[in-house]
């Protein structure tokens, strides 16, 4: 019964530290909001963030859609093959990139390079007390660090989505027509009359979200960072598994809401 008691207890503790944190993350989503209404506006850090996520992004995007286009469409054609139905390759890639392996690689690759970039960067500057200058200098550090890097993600992610999307799509293309024999204007015609405009909707809606929460819980970890590099690092850790962890489980919920009927 004590082993019980205690499982119990630790779990209980881990359920309701999870909430807090929750808890605290909105609170600071919603600071970051208020902030983006009001003055001043740091013009200089928000294209150097548009940079940062946005086009030196484009790399890692492409090479993981066009390879995750091409193995898709191999596993439906292997698939397929079982029930006679390999002629529904193009449509099952089309709608698998655009509707959620699209949106949710582009998210977790960005959660991979951008989150963590970010809550480093800010971590380091909180360690060197370059954070407390920026305060002694009367620059509100969520106006300076937090809101650019936040509207970058929220505005540049989608764009991300949607070459990542067409990318990968172009990769399950190429290898059932150069690989598997499919007739390319027929392959075409078939992804086109597939996909409707709600397909391309959504996956843009939800790159802006998780464009929004990587960036934001970059911040928000680097803000919180303990001292020296062990606190560095830890923050680096955690906001990389929170903001996947939070990308996965708004995908689902953005999946149950426009697609949920």
């Amino acid at each position: 019964m004590r082993l019980v008691a205690a499982f119990l207890a630790a779990l209980g503790r881990s359920v309701l530290g999870a909430l807090a944190s929750l808890g605290r993350i909105a609170i600071y989503a919603g600071q970051a909001l208020s902030h983006l209404a009001r003055p001043p506006f740091y013009a200089r850090e928000f294209l150097t963030a548009l940079l940062q996520v946005g086009w030196l992004s484009l790399p890692v995007v492409g090479l993981t859609a066009i390879f995750t286009g091409g193995a898709l469409a191999l596993q439906i054609y292997a698939g397929g093959q079982r029930f006679s139905a390999e002629a529904v390759v193009p449509q099952i890639v089309a709608i698998g990139m655009v509707r959620e392996l699209g949106p949710v690689l582009v998210g977790l690759m960005i959660a991979a390079r951008v989150t963590s970039s970010i809550a480093a960067e800010i971590a380091t500057m909180k360690v060197t007390e370059q954070i407390d200058a920026l305060v002694t200098l009367s620059t509100h550090p969520m106006k300076y660090l937090t809101v650019p890097r936040v509207l970058a993600g929220f505005l540049t992610v989608p764009l991300l989505v949607a070459v990542g999307d067409i990318i990968g799509v172009m990769g399950g293309f190429l290898v059932a027509t150069e690989q598997l024999g499919f007739n390319r204007a027929t392959y075409i015609k078939n992804t086109v009359d597939f996909l409707t405009s709600q397909d391309v909707i959504s996956s843009l809606i939800k790159g802006a979200v998780f464009g929004f929460i990587a960036t934001l819980i970059g911040c928000y970890h680097g803000m919180r960072s303990g001292r020296g590099a062990q606190g560095v690092g830890s923050a680096t850790k955690n906001a990389v598994a929170a903001a996947s962890i939070l990308i996965l489980a708004a995908n689902f919920l953005l999946t149950s809401v426009m697609f949920g009927s």
